[in-house]
């Protein structure tokens, strides 16, 4: 479950991808793909898919326990190939983040 918080101290990756619309919903599935494999691994907390509504941008926000659980999962060879899949026709942009500030209604 995505969990939200100041005090927490989850690692955030907010990684966007542009895409051709005609190839988002290909993207969508692949990176579907990717993060069931990733889901099983020691540190993963949660991730959202976010497809755009214009057609040129996917979105995965995902959290992690620590850089290094993320790490490790990256060590594993299992989602590579749907990633290079993804990034033969997709521009992907990673950014990592942390919470600083939450506004509720």
């Amino acid at each position: 479950m995505t969990l939200i918080s100041k005090k927490d101290a989850f690692v955030t990756f907010i990684n966007v991808f542009t895409v051709a619309p005609e190839r988002q919903q290909e993207l969508v599935d692949l990176l579907g793909r990717a993060t069931e494999i990733v889901r099983r691994a020691p540190g993963f907390i949660s991730a959202s898919l976010h497809r755009g509504i214009e057609g040129t941008k996917v979105t995965m926000y995902s959290q992690w326990r620590s850089i290094d659980d993320y790490e490790a999962m990256r060590r594993n060879p299992a989602p590579l190939p749907y990633l290079q899949q993804a990034l033969a026709f997709a521009k992907f942009e990673p950014a990592m983040y942390e919470v600083v500030e939450i506004f509720l209604p």
